[in-house]
């Protein structure tokens, strides 16, 4: 039996396929700009109270206020980072070095005094261990990269398309400041067109979401990376910009930061360097431990009314499945669908009652 074509049904499945078509191929080709673009997104909205403050004082000239701003937010991102690069660049030679030579020479003997302390004995033992293979050792630093030129080049690659990622983010951000305003309207007004006035909350929660989780987790990681850095220099560790680079992105994952300088004191320690791996120890259980199990929790949770165990969990997850920017996505994700629900408990509440 031949269809109708002009029969509404065969005109919705056609509209529906052309939809699927269009928004399809449509995020097929900004599919490798995604990244970028919600980087720029982020920057946007973290930002955006000031914009509108440089807004006020400067009407009528919203292009020079973008530039200014997009100028402004690049700068601040941008040296200190050339600056961490240029400081690191340093260390890693000078660590490479001396991981050329630990693969050569063995580790050092272990001084005695190690033994007298509380569970000294275990770890003398397995020190020795480690120090009488070196095969074992030369394999586990093969595994850092820094000594093999290809591993550097992958590297310096790596670096370089960061590099072009991080200036389209901010090429994204001037035109988010210019007509961010247009396009938050437009997006609030489509959202409530196809999931009605609950939209609105749903949006509310994606924003406070970002913002406590750039102010609870990326912004507490540098202040541990900072602090931390300061503790491996005074303690005299090599390559302390390394070291506290290295922290800070570990300390994005929270409660994982410990790992780092809980080693530096107990390579320290091995060295015979006791007063600085004690200092080290202190410095990081009574410092930087506090802006991890005190700081963060409450920034997140308080404002998001979201479990800290929830939002640990997404980002975890957020970066498994997405890479970096799944650290905010998702948060993101788990505080939309805690949204979704305690909607759902609202009506079945209101239903009962």
């Amino acid at each position: 039996m031949p269809t109708n074509i002009d029969s509404p049904l065969a005109r919705r499945i056609a509209a529906f396929a052309f939809l699927v078509f269009i928004f399809g191929s449509t995020f097929w080709v900004l599919s490798p700009f995604f990244a970028s673009l919600a980087w720029a997104g982020i920057l946007a909205y973290v930002t955006w109270p000031l914009h509108q403050l440089v807004n006020r004082r400067l009407p009528g000239r919203e292009n020079v206020v973008a530039l200014l701003m997009t100028l402004g937010v690049a700068a601040t991102l941008l040296l200190p980072l050339l600056w961490v690069m240029f400081a690191v660049a340093m260390d890693v030679a000078s660590a490479t070095a001396a991981l050329k030579q630990l693969a050569t020479q063995g580790l050092p003997p272990l001084p005695t005094v190690v033994r007298t302390w509380p569970g000294g004995e275990w770890f003398a033992g397995q020190y020795l261990r480690v120090e009488t293979d070196p095969v074992w050792l030369r394999a586990q630093i093969e595994v850092f990269g820094l000594t093999d030129a290809a591993s550097l080049k992958a590297l310096a690659g790596g670096v370089g398309r960061i590099a072009m990622k991080f200036g389209l983010a901010v090429f994204a951000l001037f035109f988010l400041y210019r007509h961010g305003d247009e396009l938050l309207t437009q997006f609030r007004q489509v959202a409530t067109r196809w999931l009605g006035e609950s939209a609105r909350g749903y949006i509310l929660a994606v924003g406070v979401t970002v913002r406590a989780v750039v102010f609870g987790i990326v912004m507490t990681a540098l202040a541990q990376g900072v602090l931390a850095g300061l503790g491996y220099w005074a303690a005299g560790v090599p390559a302390p910009a390394l070291w506290g680079v290295l922290t800070a992105l570990i300390s994005l994952i929270p409660f994982i930061g410990p790992v780092v300088w809980i080693g530096l004191s107990l390579g320290l320690l091995a060295q015979g360097e006791t007063q600085a791996a004690l200092g080290l120890f202190l410095w990081g259980a009574l410092v930087v431990s506090w802006i991890d199990n005190l700081i963060r929790p409450l920034v997140i949770s308080g404002p998001t009314r979201i479990p800290f165990l929830l939002v640990f969990l997404g980002v975890l997850g957020g970066l498994n499945a997405f890479g970096l920017i799944g650290l905010f996505l998702g948060p993101v994700l788990l505080a939309v669908s805690v949204a979704i629900w305690r909607e759902w408990l609202v009506h079945a509440r209101s239903e009962q009652a």
